[in-house]
């Protein structure tokens, strides 16, 4: 099995584990950067992300046309992660999913989302708000082409994820794993502080320097992330398909 041969393979794992886990149900996608070309990106056709095979995958341009012939219906928003991946070369995986507990934070004006669990640092300190609105008056809030796409990137700038007022969220990291760990604990995050608003008092978010320590020393494969994706993968059925030969050390 070559590298894209098996990148390929981990989205398919991603798709699986995030239908698992709720962070996707029937909608929501996952993509990842070529490796070999940084203008161009994989990602499934139009399909429920629990039903995903490496046969549904389509390479896409960083404006959402797929790069060789194609019948099959795609993604309509597909243009995010397009978008993301042209302002964003640091970027290599984005999801965008509709995580209902992050709901509220899209749209409760003065309520900002932040992480307060150590898990939830991944998410970075900040959590914008895009409106569709804002720009493109009344729509039925999906981001339908590549101007909505780079638009909503714009307001993603350099954080890790961004809401999307009344339809969800979007995540970008710098491997395929990250950006599934980001958006597994994000809405875990956003439980536990929508619990704590609802006692009353005041809320200590994480500080940028608990952020940064919990970030320290990144791997892509490390032991801690490993042992994430390789539960996530069994506990969704997909143990058999790991072909990592394991972490990085």
């Amino acid at each position: 099995m070559n590298e894209t041969d098996r990148l390929i393979n981990d989205l398919v794992v991603a798709n699986r584990i995030l239908a698992n886990e709720n962070v996707c149900d029937a909608y929501g996608h996952v993509s990842v950067r070529n490796p070999n070309n940084s203008n161009t990106f994989f990602m499934a056709r139009s399909l429920a992300p629990e039903l995903v095979t490496a046969e549904d995958i389509v390479e896409l341009d960083l404006e959402g046309n797929p790069v060789s012939d194609e019948s099959r219906h795609l993604y309509l928003e597909r243009f995010i992660h397009g978008g993301i991946f042209e302002s964003r070369p640091d970027v290599m995986s984005v999801v965008h999913a509709h995580a209902e507990d992050i709901l509220p934070f899209g749209i409760a004006d003065g309520t900002p989302l932040r992480p307060v669990i150590h898990s939830g640092s991944f998410i970075g300190a900040n959590v914008p708000v895009w409106d569709i609105a804002d720009r493109f008056g009344d729509t039925n809030l999906l981001v339908a082409n590549v101007e909505q796409g780079r638009d909503l990137a714009k307001t993603l700038a350099e954080n890790n994820v961004a809401l999307m007022r009344g339809h969800g969220f979007v995540a970008a990291a710098r491997s395929l794993i990250e950006v599934v760990r980001m958006s597994v604990y994000l809405p875990r995050n956003a439980r536990a502080l929508s619990a704590a608003l609802r006692l009353g008092g005041n809320i200590k978010s994480l500080s940028q320097g608990e952020i940064d320590a919990r970030n320290q020393g990144y791997k892509p494969y490390s032991p801690e992330t490993w042992r994430a994706w390789e539960y996530w993968a069994n506990k969704c059925g997909c143990g058999g398909m790991l072909t990592r030969p394991g972490p990085d050390e």
